[in-house]
């Protein structure tokens, strides 16, 4: 239907009932009804709508010499519009010619040309025996045009009983054309019924579900529909992928996510890249995320398809296939984006981080900072040498000796674990905070690709956004669009609490510059493309602002949109730890630039005060020191409460936030204590 779909600009001409030489075949109403409902579901899961559904009764006869042949008088042929049982996605607007079409067959119908039966004012025959067949119009349509309950096609094809309220709530449909799909024409969809029971859950899938979530021990309920809401959210795993510049961090991502092996001359990373200026270079310049979807069997969704090669699945297409869905976030790797490396880790809520390494060289020092930087946010790694194919045998085992010392230094605290099997993957599992697991690959060869992708499969979720939907809505800003048609078009995470957008979601949007915020109306939201009238914790949605163009243009990165309650500061109170490293000192009036989430701006350090003047394992000449003409001195591996005061505008933050400063590299990280004053929003 995709292929038909592309070839017909969009629309495809569906003949059910006919035969490949033109013949009819003798189905009877309820089969073709049933054949019908089926493709309304596959054309639901590819952003497509039924526009006309005709049956059509009364073509063939039976002669008095017992065969079947064409009835001569046209004017018995019974021709029946009926809506579609999926209805038309709400707000579809018809192509042009369509409503001139509806108004014509209104005029029929009230004329009664010719003395036919007119169309759309007969009632059909549902009895069985009837020879019927049916034409069927799709037409494919914009996301932001299809009715705001995303459902997956498992949904679609599944809950046969949400069939008559989804048909009666677009408008009352011909007697029958419901009737007909019933629950029991309907088992061969995989639907719960008697002649056709539900497959019982394979052994194999239990045990997967069981290293998947070892905390809850929850095997996936094949009877319930999937709904895409709840696979953004709950079962989205965000994996931050880092390593330097030659690792083939795109390349990477780009062979998962296509499901095609790289031909070593970067045909995979194209297929990622964001800019002209990083395919011709090969070095990503911004962070970008991607889906990577899989079954609950644990099966891969192919993110290209397999007839039409240059053809990419959509997000949409993936995020409604999936059962499990792994967020891959591509990040630049080269050290003059290393600030943008940084933010991206900082702003991307990452569960897991994904460290590439050349195997053909030994880690560098931008090796180092990406897992310093993953360390310093808590954030378990996975080790992944990249380009085995052709490597010699003693650059690999140098590569790895290199990378084990650097693991097991006080500063990560790491044991290494090579990954060889299945078995070693599920040992590891709950481990990751102490072990780093590593795996060798080749997207040449698509050596140990499946390893990864099972490691992948079975990573548990780590942060769990859902337990904080109670509290007050919360969208951390990440990137501003204006949108023709639309308006401003704001893309984030959805940090804490739920949102349902419309006429009456009154938001605060904010700090501006002066601390104020602005209130507007969510108007409508998008999670992986797909329009939806609720959000909620855990997932990466777009949404749409009711703003005139003097308000738009103070619209800015870093902002957060709350539901209640704005407040915003200047000044905020934090426990820090100076990490080891490069020899730094930081004094009163020390400036540096803070991250904190997705808020990035230079603070001033106000007031010092030492929390422990002699840490467990440090030399006293690397202890904080009250002996400076200046006040206190603070050295790597101190430790102190220090008050920082932002240099430019007041941000909105609150007590628990996780802060990093740097001034040109990592210098320590701390996590924020309290709030000082507090600007309310006007």
């Amino acid at each position: 239907m995709s292929y038909r779909l592309d070839e017909g600009r969009g629309r495809c001409l569906y003949h059910i009932g006919v035969e490949d030489d033109g013949c009819h075949s003798h189905l009877d109403y309820p089969a073709v009804s049933e054949s019908a409902y089926a493709l309304e579901a596959i054309a639901r899961s590819l952003n497509s709508v039924v526009l006309e559904r005709r049956m059509i009764q009364n073509e063939i006869v039976m002669g008095e010499d017992g065969e079947l042949k064409l009835v001569e008088d046209k004017a018995a042929i019974v021709v029946v519009d009926e809506p579609p049982v999926l209805g038309q996605g709400g707000s579809v607007i018809c192509a042009d010619g369509a409503e001139d079409e509806k108004e014509e067959k209104s005029s029929a119908c009230e004329d009664g040309l010719d003395g036919k039966k007119s169309v759309g004012c007969t009632k059909i025959s549902t009895a069985e025996g009837v020879y019927t067949r049916c034409e069927l119009t799709i037409q494919r349509v914009e996301t932001h045009l299809l009715d705001p309950s995303p459902l997956s096609l498992s949904e679609l094809s599944r809950s046969s009983s949400r069939v008559p309220s989804r048909a009666s709530s677009f408008g009352d449909g011909v007697d029958g054309s419901i009737e007909a799909t019933t629950m029991k024409k309907m088992g061969g969809f995989g639907l719960n019924d008697s002649n056709h029971p539900t497959p019982p859950v394979p052994e194999e899938e239990t045990k997967s579900a069981f290293k998947s979530d070892p905390a809850n021990k929850v095997v996936p309920d094949l009877t319930k529909p999937v709904s895409v809401e709840e696979t953004l959210s709950s079962r989205n795993v965000r994996v931050a992928v880092v390593g330097n510049v030659d690792a083939g961090k795109s390349t990477l991502i780009g062979t998962l996510c296509t499901s095609f092996l790289d031909d070593g001359r970067g045909s995979s990373r194209t297929a990622i890249m964001k800019h002209r200026h990083e395919i011709e270079s090969g070095r990503t310049s911004t962070a970008t995320s991607h889906l990577l979807g899989f079954r609950h069997t644990g099966e891969p969704i192919a993110g290209r398809d397999k007839i039409r090669a240059n053809k990419m699945k959509s997000e949409d297409e993936i995020a409604r296939e999936s059962y499990r869905i792994i967020t891959l976030m591509d990040l630049a790797g080269h050290e003059k984006y290393l600030k943008t490396t940084i933010h991206g880790v900082s702003s991307g809520m990452a569960d897991y981080g994904l460290i590439l390494v050349n195997s053909r060289h030994p880690p560098t020092h931008m090796t180092t900072h990406h897992l310093n930087l993953c360390c310093s946010f808590g954030i378990p790694v996975i080790v992944v040498f990249t380009k085995v194919d052709g490597c010699p045998e003693h650059a690999l085992t140098t590569s790895k000796k290199e990378l084990g010392k650097l693991l097991r230094s006080p500063e990560i605290g790491k044991r290494p674990f090579a990954i060889k099997t299945e078995q070693d993957i599920a040992t590891c599992m709950g481990k990751l905070h102490t072990l780093a697991p590593m795996i060798d690959i080749s997207c040449v060869t698509g050596e140990g690709l499946d390893l990864l992708r099972k490691m992948l499969f079975t990573l548990p979720k780590r942060r769990r956004h859902e337990k904080k939907v109670e509290r007050p809505f919360e969208f951390l800003v990440e990137d501003i669009f204006n949108v023709p048609g639309v308006g401003s078009v704001v893309s984030g995470f959805v940090n804490a609490g739920e949102l349902t957008v419309g006429a009456n979601a009154h938001v605060y949007v904010g700090p501006t510059d002066d601390g104020t915020f602005l209130k507007t109306v969510a108007k409508s939201a998008h999670i992986a493309r797909i329009n939806t009238s609720h959000i909620t914790a855990g997932q990466s949605a777009c949404l749409a602002f009711s703003l005139n163009k003097e308000l738009r243009k103070k619209l800015r990165r870093g902002m957060v949109v709350l539901a209640e309650n704005p407040t915003s500061t200047k000044e905020f109170d934090a426990e820090i730890c100076v990490l080891k490293g490069e020899g730094t000192t930081i004094r009163q009036s020390y400036q540096a630039y803070v991250h904190i989430l997705n808020v990035r701006q230079s603070a001033f350090a106000r007031n010092i005060e030492v929390v422990n003047n002699n840490p467990i394992g440090l030399p006293p000449s690397h202890n904080a020191s009250k002996e400076d003409a200046e006040g206190i001195v603070l050295r790597p591996g101190s430790r102190a409460k220090v008050r920082f005061e932002f240099a430019k505008r007041p941000e909105y933050i609150r007590p628990g936030m996780r802060m990093l400063f740097r001034d040109g590299r990592v210098r320590g990280v701390g996590i924020i204590t309290g709030i000082p004053d507090v600007v309310p929003a006007v």
